[in-house]
């Protein structure tokens, strides 16, 4: 592989162009070319990237340049071309959700272990600095015993958004709506931080586009260490605003703006704290709230930069198909809820 990993990008919009910026300046990653079921959507992104355009799945995932490809397609297709991409023998990073459904995450995952391949999830905001000093402060227990973990996601998205395309706002492809598309990010974050739920409860509605999906939700969760909390989501409020997650313990609470703190308060403080304040404190920038493709290049290029030394070198690879798994899960069983009416119960 002469230190470089050739990379497939399978689909050719906004997301799969974001993939191809965010692999341009990686020094173990090599761009090999597109496939989209568009050949001239493929064309136009191969011609601007520099790179190759495939008429088909198979001329691609027969191509020996490739060892790995990025899922780029409408969510509830990726399954139909990872699968095939597994059983050609190239590892795979796949845009969120994995899937839209446990079951077919399950045979995605079981078809990577068979055909021995990777399979990492896109979970990028895993790796801001407000989340990974999150992440640190509850390992070393400074919350004491936690009891509300919650996520808050206001954000307005115009009629425009989903009339655009065939696919946005639709069960077959999107798989939901606000929760699954847009909040799902937030819902890897509650469940990486706060650990598995036990018990959800939820509302959804449709209440301002013409969609088949919610664009509107809230839901109340228990989870398996006794916490509490609840998960706001919309995509209705206008102008749309910052992300929110706040975690409270009986010795701490965090609040987290998108990749500013609000709130960083300790019973017990550490001189660190301090320094964490002045330099992460601040104005959380908006414009994720109405515009879909405001996302940093850098975030995407460290995940696709650890798959690729995941596979030349057996570097740990930060996520796999089982983290993504884990939202996939908690997402269903909040939308089974608002179906039924009923608590939904995870089982252990």
């Amino acid at each position: 592989m002469n230190g470089q990993v050739g990379f497939g990008i399978i689909g050719a919009g906004m997301i799969a162009a974001h993939h191809g910026k965010s692999m341009q300046n990686l020094q173990n990653v090599h761009l090999v070319g597109f496939y989209d079921t568009n050949y001239e959507s493929a064309k136009k992104r191969a011609e601007e990237f520099h790179c190759k355009a495939y008429r088909t799945l198979d001329e691609m995932l027969s191509d020996p340049e490739i060892q790995a490809v990025t899922i780029a397609t409408p969510s509830g297709m990726h399954s139909q071309v990872a699968i095939p991409a597994a059983r050609a023998g190239k590892h795979i990073l796949c845009e969120k959700p994995l899937e839209i459904s446990l079951e077919k995450v399950d045979q995605l995952i079981q078809e990577c272990e068979e055909n021995h391949v990777l399979l990492s999830p896109v979970f990028q905001i895993r790796f801001t600095k407000p989340v990974k000093l999150l992440y640190e402060a509850m390992r070393k227990g400074r919350f004491g015993r936690m009891l509300l973990a919650s996520a808050q996601m206001r954000w307005y998205r115009e009629p425009a958004y989903y009339t655009a395309s065939n696919w946005r706002g639709t069960w077959k492809l999107d798989g939901g709506g606000a929760l699954m598309n847009q909040a799902i990010h937030m819902i890897d974050l509650l469940l990486y931080i706060n650990g598995a739920p036990e018990e959800v409860f939820s509302f959804s509605g449709t209440l301002t586009h013409s969609i088949e999906v919610e664009d509107n939700l809230c839901a109340a969760v228990k989870y398996r260490n006794g916490s509490f909390g609840t998960i706001e989501v919309s995509t209705s409020c206008a102008p749309g605003f910052p992300r929110r997650l706040e975690f409270s313990g009986s010795c701490g609470t965090v609040a987290i703006e998108e990749d500013k703190i609000m709130r960083w308060d300790f019973v017990n403080p550490v001189p660190e704290d301090e320094i964490i304040r002045k330099e992460l404190f601040g104005q959380a920038d908006a414009k994720g709230g109405s515009a879909p493709m405001n996302i940093s290049h850098e975030l995407h290029a460290f995940q696709i930069s650890n798959l690729a030394n995941a596979i030349l070198y057996g570097e740990h690879l930060l996520l796999d198909g089982y983290e993504g798994r884990r939202a996939i899960e908690l997402i269903c069983g909040i939308y089974e809820s608002a179906r039924t009416g009923k608590p939904y119960i995870f089982k252990r």
